[in-house]
């Protein structure tokens, strides 16, 4: 008599550790072995693209840092030079080489973060402590520039919050030095160690054509051996002028993802060296030959009328803010009253300033881009990053789209998952490198 096989369904998440409490997969198994997966989403949607449609173009950058969190400069880079596309405006070279050097220290903490989880989900908990720490001396010079961590809202329509602090480029070799001693470790402790290598080689294979056909970017399609990355393909900001590899994999397994991203670390800490040592002056303004005077002193000298000589004088701001006086004004925005909020000095000390201002900020007002529509892609640490906007002449867009990179990944997730067994599961989702912000949006 022949033995009936029986299948069985099972919940995996959303409470489940490795799903993150935000995704939901219902698996068919017979035995171990996995036959059919139905993913369902939708546990973290914020309706990011309905809430940019409500606010003013400056004000959607706190949204775009909860997409990909693990990497919210990137967003805010790809946002602003969707909307800097519709009103056809170029920034300071210096601004251009900021952007790509937080940028690309963002990357570096994604991976940092993706390679981590993955391997403390696999019993690697020694890697995810290096690799936090690393990613922690990445943060320190982020809290530098940014005054945040995390959620950073740096980057403004023209240019970005505020310049490069004094020192910064010292700071930053050392802490590129240290964090390549920490890739060095994790390689030592990972790449040669055989439960980790039987763990990923081999599994969650997805061939070219398959990943192509699902519309798959970024690492993910690069395992599979297609160099294709937005900064080679369509360079934008500086990313034409640096020398860097793409790294691609062959197998486009589990573990060529696990060596996409610790060489993608690599050409990102060579990129942010090339910009720190390229980066141009700007034009820092000299002529500024009065006192340092703190912001509410200048607003109380202004207030009483008491004006003269204000405007040789400079503002002494809150370290986040400093980097948006007069001093540095020209070097990391677009000269564009229409656009870019005045310097600070210009807003606490003249009538002209506190108006352009007003005029930018205030609801009804603020930036209105002429009516048409644009899309930017940006390379992300997940893949490619895109934005589509609509104008309609308004200081708010008619229409935001997002085009997520680990969308289409998870969407290939039941081809990846099908045919291997329940163990596989763990990391071949943490290769995914799924973050439900950007995910659900």
């Amino acid at each position: 008599m022949a033995i009936q096989k029986r299948s069985m369904l099972l919940n995996v998440g959303p409470s489940h550790p490795a799903m993150h409490g935000v995704i939901r997969l219902i698996m068919e198994l017979e035995g171990e072995k996995i036959k059919g997966v139905d993913v369902e989403i939708g546990y973290l949607h914020r309706a990011f693209e309905k809430m940019c449609e409500t606010v003013m173009y400056n004000q959607c950058f706190p949204y775009t840092d909860r997409l990909n969190y693990v990497s919210p400069l990137i967003n805010n880079v790809g946002f602003a030079m969707t909307v800097e596309k519709l009103l056809g405006i170029d920034i300071p070279e210096r601004s251009k080489y900021i952007r790509v050097i937080m940028s690309e220290i963002s990357r570096v903490t994604d991976h940092l973060t993706c390679l981590g989880a993955s391997a403390m989900e696999l019993g690697a908990m020694s890697v995810f402590l290096y690799m936090i720490k690393a990613r922690e001396y990445l943060y320190e010079l982020v809290e530098e520039i940014t005054g945040a961590r995390l959620t950073i809202s740096y980057v403004r329509i023209g240019g970005v919050k505020a310049d490069l602090t004094p020192g910064f480029a010292d700071r930053a070799f050392q802490k590129i030095a240290e964090v390549r001693k920490v890739l060095i470790e994790g390689d030592e402790l990972l790449t040669r160690n055989r439960i980790f290598f039987d763990r990923m080689k081999g599994i969650g294979i997805i061939s070219q054509e398959e990943a192509i056909s699902y519309g798959i970017t970024g690492p993910f399609l690069r395992s599979t051996g297609i160099a294709y990355d937005v900064r080679k393909a369509n360079p934008y900001l500086i990313y034409d002028r640096l020398d860097f590899e793409v790294p691609t994999g062959t197998t486009g397994d589990n573990l060529d993802r696990y060596f996409v991203r610790m060489a993608e670390m690599e050409q990102s800490l060579r990129m942010i060296e090339q910009c720190l040592q390229q980066i141009p002056d700007g034009p820092i303004n000299g002529e500024l030959t009065g006192d340092i005077i703190p912001a509410a002193q200048m607003v109380d000298r202004a207030k009483m009328g008491q004006t003269e000589g204000l405007m040789e004088d400079e503002v002494a701001l809150d370290p986040t803010l400093q980097g948006s006086t007069k001093k540095y004004y020209k070097g990391i925005n677009a000269d564009q009253k229409s656009v870019v909020l005045p310097p600070k000095e210009s807003t606490y000390s003249n009538i002209e300033g506190l108006m352009n201002h007003f005029k930018l900020v205030m609801y009804g007002h603020g930036i209105k881009p002429p009516v048409g529509e644009a899309y930017f892609p940006v390379e992300g640490a997940n893949g490619e990053l895109g934005f589509y906007i609509v104008s309609d002449g308004r200081e708010h867009p008619w229409r935001v789209r997002v085009h997520p990179p680990c969308f289409p990944i998870m969407s290939a997730l039941p081809k990846l998952l099908v045919g291997s067994v329940m163990a596989d599961l763990v990391p071949t989702f943490g290769s995914v490198n799924m973050i439900a912000g950007e995910l659900d949006r």
